[in-house]
C-alpha cells in the first residue's frame, strides 16, 4: 500500500512537473485557451496534445472528452488510435535489422517473402525493399482490398498483391500503398522468427517505457483509460463509431497510444535515434528515414499553402518546408481517429496531437498553432482560415454554386428479379462478398462481420451500396457503387466495383447461390389452392427440383424461383410477383400467399 502511494505521488509530481513547464514557456502562454476555443468551433468530442523540445515535454494536456457521452475528459494518458503513423514504427524495424546485418534494403523483398508476388514479372524482379518503404512500387492505394475484406491472415492479405496492377512503372511515381508496409512487418516477421506486434514492443515499446501503448483492439478495449471513436455527421451531430480492427493490416496502422508515450518516441528521433542515452534507431537509418527518398510533389507553393516548399516521402515520413523549417510529419486516419506527428529535426521540436473524430482537420490546426508558438514565426490565424472555409462549403453547398453532376437515368429498373443478383461474389486480388435478399430488399456482406450494406437501386443494373447503420429515411450515404453485368446467356455473370479513381472497375466473378429444395420438401407445397373460385396448381414434372404454378387456361404455367425459406418468385407481363406458403399441418402448407402489384391474396389448399 506505501509503495502504491509513491507510486501515485511520483505520477502527480511528473504531471505537475509537466505544466509548470508549460507555465513558464512564454511561447505558449494562453494556449489552453485557444485551443479550447479551437474544441468548440470545431465541434471535436476530443484531443491530446504533447510538445517536446530537445530531451524534454515541454507541454501534455488534454482537451474535450474521450467518452463524449458520458463526458469523461481526455488527458495526457489517454489512449487514441493513431493510425497510419503507426509507419514509421514499422519502417524502424527493418532500420533496426540492417544496423545487425541481416537485410539489405536493395534486397528483393522475395528473398525473405518467396510466396510474395507482384502483377508482373518486372515488378518481380525490379521492386527491391526500398520501394516499400517510400512507396515507389507503381502499385497504387489498394485499400478497398482490406477495408472491405478484411483478415487476420497477413499471408493472405499479401497474397493479394499479385492480382493488383501497377499504374506506373517500379520507381516512376509516388502512390500511397499500405500494403507494402504490410509486407515489411512479414519481412521482418521473417528474419526474427516473430510476429510485427511483437518486434514493434520489443524494439521500442519496451525501451522507450512507452507502457499504455499497443498494436491490437483488443488490447485497446482492455485499458480504462481510453477513448472512444466518433464522426462527425453533416448535420453537425456527432456519432459514436465501432473501433476499426485493420486485423491483418496492423503494420500499416494499428498502433494506440497517449500522447504522453508518443513524447518518448518524438523525442527519441530528434536526438538522433537516443533515448536517455541509450540508441533506440540507429542514426545511420534515422537520418536517411528522415532524407527524401521520393517526390511526393513537383507543385510549387500555393496560395493555401505559401509555405510548403517541397513535398518528399522518407521511410514512413512525409518531408515538407513549414514558414522556413524542415518538417518531418505523417497522419493517421482510422474510423473514428485521426493523427498527426511531426518534429522539426534542425529546431528540437516535436508535436504529436491525436483526436478521437475520424477526418478531422484538428490534428493538422493545432500543429499549425503550437509550430508557430515554438519556432517563433509570425502567428496564422488558423482558426480563422479554418472557419472561412467551412463557410464557403456551405455556401457552395446551399446555393446556386452547386451543379448537379449526377449521372442517374430516371425510371428504369433492374433488368432481372432481386433472386437472381443472389450469390458469391470473388476477386483473388481483393475478397469475397455475397448478396442476399432480406425482407425484401438486396443487402452485401463482406468479410467484415461488422458492416452489412443495403443496396439501392439506383439505375439500370447499378446499385448504391449503403452501409446500414449510416442508413437514414430521407438520405443514403454511399460508400460506394455497384454494377452488375450480365453473360451472352442473360445471366449475371459479375460485379464491376471502382475501388479507387486511378483503376479501371474490379470485376466480381459471380457464382449463383444454390438454395436446398429437396424433394420431401417440393412435397409440401403441391397440390391444388383455392382463391375465390379459382384454383391454383403447384407441381413438379419428371421428379425434378423445379416447382410450377398454374393459373389459367389464358396463361402459361410458370417457374418459380426460390429466393428464401418458403418463398418464390416468378415474372408475368415483366412484373416480378411472389408466392409464399405458409401454415403447415401434417406436413402440407394450408396456404399459399400470392403478392402481385395490385395487392396480397391468399389462396387455401382443397
Amino acid at each position: 500500500m506505501i509503495r502504491m502511494k509513491k507510486v501515485i505521488l511520483s505520477l502527480i509530481f511528473t504531471l505537475s512537473t509537466v505544466v509548470i513547464t508549460a507555465q513558464r514557456d512564454k511561447r505558449l502562454k494562453g494556449i489552453d485557451k485557444e485551443l479550447n476555443n479551437l474544441l468548440k468551433i470545431t465541434n471535436t468530442p476530443g484531443f491530446a496534445i504533447a510538445v517536446v523540445e530537445g530531451d524534454k515535454v515541454v507541454y501534455a494536456k488534454g482537451f474535450g472528452y474521450r467518452d463524449y457521452e458520458n463526458k469523461i475528459p481526455v488527458d495526457a494518458n489517454t489512449l487514441f488510435a493513431i493510425g497510419s503513423t503507426t509507419k514509421a514504427f514499422t519502417s524502424a524495424i527493418l532500420g533496426k535489422l540492417r544496423a545487425d546485418k541481416k537485410v539489405s534494403f536493395n534486397d528483393s523483398p522475395r528473398k525473405y517473402i518467396p510466396e510474395l508476388e507482384f502483377y508482373n514479372d518486372d515488378m518481380n524482379k525490379n521492386i527491391i525493399i526500398k520501394d516499400l518503404m517510400r512507396h515507389s512500387t507503381g502499385l497504387p492505394s489498394s485499400d478497398f482490398s482490406w477495408y472491405f475484406f478484411p483478415t487476420y491472415n497477413k499471408d493472405s492479405l499479401l497474397f493479394r498483391v499479385k492480382y493488383q496492377a501497377p499504374i506506373t512503372g517500379v520507381r516512376q511515381q509516388w502512390h500511397y500503398n499500405n500494403h507494402m508496409f504490410l509486407a515489411q512487418g512479414v519481412l521482418a516477421e521473417k528474419i526474427t522468427g516473430k510476429s510485427w506486434e511483437e518486434n514493434v514492443s520489443n524494439d521500442f515499446f519496451k525501451p522507450l517505457n512507452m507502457t499504455r501503448s499497443n498494436a491490437t483492439i483488443t488490447e485497446m478495449k482492455s485499458f480504462t483509460n481510453a477513448a472512444f471513436g466518433y464522426q462527425q455527421e453533416n448535420d453537425g451531430s456527432i456519432r459514436k463509431m465501432d473501433y476499426q480492427d485493420i486485423a491483418g493490416m496492423a503494420p500499416a496502422g494499428s498502433i494506440n497510444s497517449s500522447v504522453n508515450d508518443m513524447a518518448k518516441w518524438l523525442i527519441t528521433w530528434i536526438n538522433n535515434g537516443k533515448y536517455n542515452n541509450k540508441e533506440i534507431i540507429p542514426s545511420s537509418y534515422l537520418n536517411e528515414a528522415i532524407s527524401p527518398q521520393m517526390v511526393m510533389s513537383s507543385t510549387l507553393p500555393s496560395k493555401n499553402s505559401p509555405d510548403i516548399h517541397f513535398q518528399n516521402y522518407g521511410y514512413g515520413w512525409n518531408l515538407s518546408s513549414y514558414k522556413g523549417h524542415y518538417r518531418v510529419e505523417h497522419g493517421g486516419n482510422l474510423i473514428g481517429f485521426t493523427a498527426s506527428v511531426a518534429f522539426f529535426p534542425t529546431d528540437k521540436v516535436g508535436i504529436v496531437v491525436l483526436s478521437n473524430q475520424g477526418f478531422s482537420e484538428v490534428p493538422s490546426l493545432v500543429r499549425n498553432i503550437i509550430s508557430d508558438r515554438m519556432l517563433n514565426e509570425k502567428k496564422t490565424d488558423w482558426v480563422k482560415r479554418y472557419t472561412n472555409v467551412q463557410k464557403r462549403a456551405r455556401e457552395l453547398q446551399e446555393g446556386n454554386d452547386v451543379v448537379n453532376t449526377s449521372s442517374n437515368v430516371k425510371n428504369t429498373k433492374p433488368s432481372h428479379s432481386k433472386v437472381d443478383y443472389v450469390g458469391n461474389y470473388y476477386n483473388p486480388g481483393y475478397g469475397k462478398f455475397k448478396v442476399f435478399i432480406k425482407n425484401d430488399s438486396l443487402f452485401m456482406q463482406t468479410t467484415d462481420k461488422t458492416r452489412l450494406f443495403y443496396l439501392n437501386h439506383y439505375h439500370y443494373d447499378t446499385f448504391e451500396v449503403v452501409n446500414v447503420r449510416n442508413r437514414k429515411a430521407d438520405t443514403l450515404e454511399t460508400e460506394f457503387e455497384i454494377n452488375f453485368r450480365t453473360n451472352r446467356d442473360g445471366a449475371i455473370s459479375e460485379a464491376m466495383i471502382e475501388v479507387a479513381p486511378a483503376l479501371d472497375a474490379i470485376a466480381f466473378k459471380h457464382t449463383p447461390k444454390t438454395l436446398d429444395l429437396n424433394t420431401t420438401t417440393l412435397k409440401q407445397y403441391v397440390g391444388e389452392y383455392e382463391i375465390s373460385g379459382m384454383t391454383l396448381k403447384v407441381y413438379t414434372k419428371n421428379n425434378s427440383t423445379t416447382l410450377y404454378l398454374f393459373i389459367s387456361d389464358d396463361q402459361p404455367e410458370f417457374e418459380l424461383s426460390l429466393t428464401a425459406q418458403h418463398k418464390f418468385s416468378f415474372k408475368i407481363s415483366g412484373q416480378e410477383l411472389k408466392v409464399e406458403f405458409k401454415n403447415v399441418e401434417n406436413n402440407l402448407f394450408k396456404e399459399l400467399v400470392l403478392t402481385q402489384p395490385d395487392g396480397v391474396y391468399k389462396a387455401v389448399r382443397k
